[in-house]
């Protein structure tokens, strides 16, 4: 089973596991499980880091590079079709972060794992929802 990580979704894995739901525990846990993590995260997750918004005991290069060496994940690519395809996603929000990852997971046939409701309700992909 293929499934992106949305960015909170990796984070709170890394850092706050107890935020994932059992289910969502088990489908990362699970044997057939094929993880993927897009650079967008990683793009997400330092301008978060850098506006404040989210804090880490260490510079955001050092705790992704060991993070990623912690649990290893496939790199999604962020190509063209990607790049063509959000801008053709529709979602209530304007967030462009959440439109590469939507892209990405559509064009990848992946789940994205996301506890952000918008996103689960929109249905413009298929979800494993943190509930």
């Amino acid at each position: 089973m293929g499934l992106l990580l949305d960015t909170h979704i990796w984070v709170w894995s890394m850092l706050e596991p107890d935020r994932l739901s059992r289910n969502v525990v088990r489908a990362l846990q699970s044997k057939e499980a094929d993880l993927w993590l897009s650079p967008i995260s990683i793009w997400e997750l330092t301008m978060l880091v850098h506006a404040g918004r989210v804090q880490l005991e260490t510079d955001v290069i050092v705790w992704t590079k060991d993070a990623l060496r912690r649990a290893p994940l496939n790199q999604a690519p962020l190509t063209e079709e990607i790049a063509f395809a959000s801008a053709a996603v529709e979602l209530p929000h304007k967030d462009p972060a959440d439109r590469f990852l939507v892209a990405t997971a559509n064009e990848l046939e992946l789940k994205l794992v996301t506890a952000d409701q918008r996103l689960i309700e929109s249905r413009a992909v298929k979800t494993l929802a943190n509930t």
